[in-house]
């Protein structure tokens, strides 16, 4: 690679561009993007509210959505409120600290979040498969341990990504076309090799992401299995519905995640802010409705949202 057309000046500011072709609609484009983050943080606040509050919630499934919610609230946070001050204020001005460490926190709650469905996989077949064992196997010490491995492994296979941007020098550009840091997007205004960046990447992905995906499958498969053999017609449909909401929940989560990726992939020729703006959605969506379908189908935590907002009030 040649770099006689860069100035050799490695860049320590950058400026993000927002949704680059739709600079003029920034203000419009604000409105869904703080409505979703407003709803995302109520939302979630909410539900870490009741589930510590009610010891009736303090249950293996209860915990681990606790987990969601908290998670959900550190991706939004890590991106939207940087996209609100590109919106309004045109302050899209970030150091390469701080983008490496905000494209770091939300790539590792991403990675959380993957893992914590996976876990909240795992408890439903232990709840269909092994009904008078579940609260014996899932311990409050063991719910703990396995929200430490969620951190360990997601923040620690995120680290290396911190010492392989560092390395590079940013001598293309000092434009972002985006709303937030990437890994991507701030390895390709480099004038280095980045293709240990890119395999680096893929490898996150595929042992992270693609994974808990296979498990989450795999999981799926045996509670079917499990379901299929009750003999009880209303049991059966008892048995699905206590998974609903996390099938809602996971098709959500990855659903854009791989529309995203295949747009990356082969959707060389589709506009700029449509890559954005479908990237964004991944962020937006699963924080701002994760509570709504829990909510909703959760009978316990609806009884609970019901009784804090409207009992009080008569």
């Amino acid at each position: 690679m040649t770099t006689s057309n860069y100035t050799g000046v490695s860049h320590t500011v950058f400026h993000l561009l927002g949704i680059p072709g739709l600079e003029n609609k920034h203000m419009w484009i604000s409105i869904p993007f703080f409505i979703s983050y407003v709803s995302a943080l109520l939302g979630n606040s909410l539900l870490i509210f009741i589930i510590l509050t009610k010891p009736s919630l303090h249950e293996p499934m209860y915990l681990f959505l606790c987990m969601l919610a908290g998670a959900d609230i550190v991706l939004s946070t890590c991106t939207v409120p940087q996209a609100l001050a590109i919106f309004w204020f045109h302050a899209g001005e970030i150091s390469l600290d701080c983008c490496i460490a905000q494209l770091f926190f939300t790539h590792s709650t991403f990675v959380s979040e993957s893992g914590i469905l996976l876990v909240m996989a795992f408890d439903r077949y232990i709840a269909i498969c092994y009904p008078l064992r579940y609260t014996t196997i899932l311990t409050q010490a063991l719910i703990g341990k396995i929200g430490v491995a969620i951190f360990l492994r997601s923040y620690g296979i995120m680290s290396p990504i911190i010492f392989l941007l560092k390395r590079l020098t940013f001598c293309k550009s000092d434009i972002l076309p985006n709303t937030a840091c990437k890994h991507i997007v701030l390895a390709h205004v480099s004038c280095d090799d980045i293709r240990v960046n890119i395999w680096y990447g893929f490898f996150v992905l595929m042992s992270t992401v693609i994974l808990d995906v296979v498990l989450i499958f795999v999981s799926y498969v045996l509670i079917l299995r499990a379901v299929f053999h009750i003999p009880s017609r209303d049991a059966r449909h008892k048995a699905l519905n206590t998974c609903g909401s996390h099938v809602c929940v996971i098709i959500l989560f990855y659903g854009p995640g791989i529309f995203t990726t295949l747009i990356q992939r082969f959707g060389r020729h589709i506009s700029p802010h449509i890559h954005v703006l479908v990237a964004d959605i991944c962020i937006l969506a699963p924080p701002m409705l994760n509570p709504i379908i829990y909510g909703i189908k959760t009978k316990q935590i609806r009884d609970q949202v019901v009784h804090l907002l409207f009992t009080k009030q008569k």
